[in-house]
C-alpha cells in the first residue's frame, strides 16, 4: 500500500551512511520512487557505486562526526532543492571486547552514532523549521535493551540515540506538528554490520522508504520494527482494562 506523500517527494531526501548496505539500498529505493536523493557517506568511490549512474542520486562525501564537514555537505544539499526528508542511518559497529576498547575508541563510535545523528538532525531542522514541514527518520535498534557481547559502544550510543528521538519529540511536536520524527528498526540485515542469513537490505529498504515517505503527524514518536508498528508501552491497569473490555489497538503496517 503506497503512502508516498507528494509534498515529501517534491523536495530532497538526505540519507546518511549511504555508501553501502542499508543506506545504499534506501537511497536507491527512494530514487526509484521518484525522489531526488543526496547520498552522504565517507567514501567517494562507494557513493559513486550507490548512485550507479542515476540522475536522481547525488553523492556527497562527508563524515557525520565532523560537524564543519557536515555543514558544508548540507549546503550542497541546499543546491539540489528544499530538504523534506532526513534518514539518519550512518553508524559504526566496531565489535570490540571491553578490554580492547579505549576511551578514545568508545567516543569515536559515540561521535558517529549519537553526535552525527544529532548534528544532521539539527542542520535538517534549520531547513525544515522555515517551512514547518518534513520527516526525520532515525534508524534505530534494540541493542540498548539487549546488548550483545563486544558491543558496548554501539549499544550505548544507539540507545542514547533512541532517547534523543524522544527528546526531539518533546521539544518539537507541539511547535512543528508537520515535522514528523520517528524511529525505525530494520532488523538484522545481511550486511557487513549484520549477519550472513539476515534480511536482504533491499527488502528492508522497501519498508524504510514506505515509512519515510508516509507523512502523517500521528507517526511522530512512533517506532516501527521492520514492517510493523511497535505499540507504545501501557501500564498494568490499562492492559487489564483493555483485556476486560476486549479493546485492541490496531497496529499500522508498511506492507
Amino acid at each position: 500500500m503506497a503512502r508516498d506523500d507528494d509534498r515529501v517527494k517534491s523536495g530532497v531526501a538526505l540519507v546518511t551512511g549511504a555508501g553501502r548496505g542499508l543506506g545504499r539500498a534506501l537511497a536507491r529505493e527512494l530514487a526509484a520512487r521518484g525522489m531526488l536523493v543526496a547520498a552522504l557517506g565517507r567514501d567517494a568511490t562507494s557513493l559513486t557505486e550507490t548512485a550507479n549512474g542515476s540522475d536522481r542520486i547525488t553523492p556527497i562525501t562527508a563524515d557525520v562526526s565532523d560537524f564543519n564537514n557536515l555543514r558544508n555537505a548540507f549546503e550542497q544539499v541546499d543546491a539540489l532543492g528544499p530538504l523534506t526528508l532526513l534518514i539518519n542511518n550512518a553508524a559504526l559497529y566496531p565489535r570490540r571486547d571491553l578490554f580492547d576498547e579505549t576511551p578514545e575508541s568508545f567516543m569515536q563510535t559515540v561521535d558517529v552514532n549519537l553526535g552525527g545523528n544529532f548534528a544532521a538532525t539539527r542542520l535538517a531542522l534549520d531547513r525544515m523549521a522555515g517551512t514547518g514541514f518534513g520527516h526525520i527518520l532515525n534508524v534505530a535498534t534494540f541493542a540498548d535493551l539487549h546488548p550483545l557481547p563486544a558491543s558496548a559502544a554501539y549499544s550505548v550510543s544507539k540507545g542514547a540515540a533512541r532517547i534523543l528521538t524522544r527528546a526531539l519529540v518533546a521539544d518539537l511536536a507541539d511547535r512543528f506538528p508537520d515535522i514528523v520524527i520517528s524511529d525505525w528498526m530494520p532488523g538484522m540485515l545481511a550486511t557487513r554490520m549484520g549477519i550472513r542469513d539476515g534480511i536482504a537490505p533491499e527488502q528492508s529498504a522497501a519498508w524504510g522508504a514506505e515509512l519515510a515517505l508516509w507523512h502523517d503527524p500521528a507517526l511522530t514518536g512512533t517506532t516501527f520494527e521492520q514492517a510493523v508498528e511497535i505499540p507504545p508501552p501501557r501500564g498494568l491497569k490499562a492492559r487489564i482494562k483493555d483485556r476486560l473490555l476486549g479493546r485492541r489497538t490496531p497496529l499500522r503496517r508498511l506492507d
